[in-house]
């Protein structure tokens, strides 16, 4: 595991249409000084931020949208998921629209960007979250629970009335190699029966076969079939990682997930912060074990940090312990 932050190397960018708006997107990623974070720049609205916070989630019914100050940057799951899993800390993220956008429905296009780019070790200690003690919360028959761990494990359960997926489990220790080759290549899926409903609701305008896995009452519509046996539960273990990514730290703890979502995920998350007694925040030694808890970071030099994002992000790391989220 890393001791030290990092960011990309030099600025990517692709295009696409979002998911649910339909709507064509331009999104770059852009190097960043140690203690950004990951931070959205909407460029169509004179460069308005919105940091990727759990005080920021919004609405997570199909997608996790963050929202400031009624600016929104929707469906951002993918994008975060695939930062969290190749141990990319600090980002500035431009994007001309409000929603990311779907490419292929997985976080594999990302992966690839952050690949182009390449990635910096900076300069600057990296702080991990560590569970401290078991918390879980419930929501009818879904169920997350947190545990102490010295990695990142996640454990995922998905059950579909539907013949092509069943019950399915998968666990993994999340490691960068791991998480490129086994999880961030499973896309996101639907079914044919829900398609109609959800467009009159104005999602999915944006879905195609070319960007979900579709199911009707017996097949899978997607000529190719899918990349993984198990693609299904596979994608929501990588939308859980998006979710947890909300935390703005790399997490050291045992997540078992019975029938995941967007809003399991995100309660969790703000569960876990409200209660200063199940983490601690710590740094790594260099043989990459847990050092001793820390109260606030090193002092950011004014001279690297980015102009907005940085000297909140040293205010949320300094008070992290001491904010109550509900």
């Amino acid at each position: 595991m890393l001791t030290r932050q990092t960011t990309i190397k030099r600025p990517v960018e692709v295009k696409g249409v979002g998911l649910h708006t339909g709507v064509s997107v331009r999104l770059r990623l852009c190097p960043a000084p140690a203690y950004t974070g990951i931070v959205f720049c909407r460029t169509d609205l004179d460069r308005f931020e919105i940091p990727a916070r759990p005080e920021h989630v919004a609405h997570v019914s199909y997608a996790t949208t963050l929202v400031r100050r009624g600016v929104m940057i929707s469906t951002v799951e993918h994008l975060l998921s695939a930062l969290a899993g190749c141990g990319v800390d600090n980002v500035l993220i431009e994007i001309d629209s409000l929603e990311v956008p779907i490419l292929d429905g997985s976080a594999l296009p990302f992966v690839e960007m952050i690949e182009a780019a390449g990635k910096v070790i900076l300069d600057a200690p990296r702080y991990y979250l560590r569970v401290r003690k078991v918390l879980s919360v419930e929501e009818g028959d879904k169920r997350l629970t947190l545990s102490p761990h010295t990695t990142f494990s996640v454990s995922g359960t998905i059950d579909f009335p539907h013949p092509l997926i069943g019950r399915q489990t998968l666990t993994v220790t999340l490691d960068e190699p791991t998480y490129s080759r086994e999880i961030a290549p499973a896309r996101t899926f639907g079914f044919l029966r829900e398609v109609e409903g959800l467009r009159r609701m104005g999602l999915i305008r944006g879905g195609s076969l070319e960007n979900a896995i579709v199911l009707d009452g017996e097949r899978i519509l997607n000529p190719e079939g899918l990349r993984f046996a198990d693609e299904f539960v596979r994608h929501k273990v990588l939308d859980l990682i998006g979710d947890l990514a909300l935390l703005g730290h790399p997490l050291l703890g045992r997540i078992e997930a019975e029938r995941p979502g967007h809003a399991l995920n995100t309660t969790a998350v703000r569960k876990l912060l409200s209660d200063p007694q199940a983490w601690e925040l710590t740094e790594l030694d260099a043989l990459g074990s847990a050092g001793p808890s820390v109260e606030k970071p090193a002092i950011i030099h004014a001279e690297t940090a980015h102009p907005e994002a940085a000297s909140g992000s040293r205010s949320w790391l300094m008070a992290f312990k001491s904010s109550s989220m509900t």
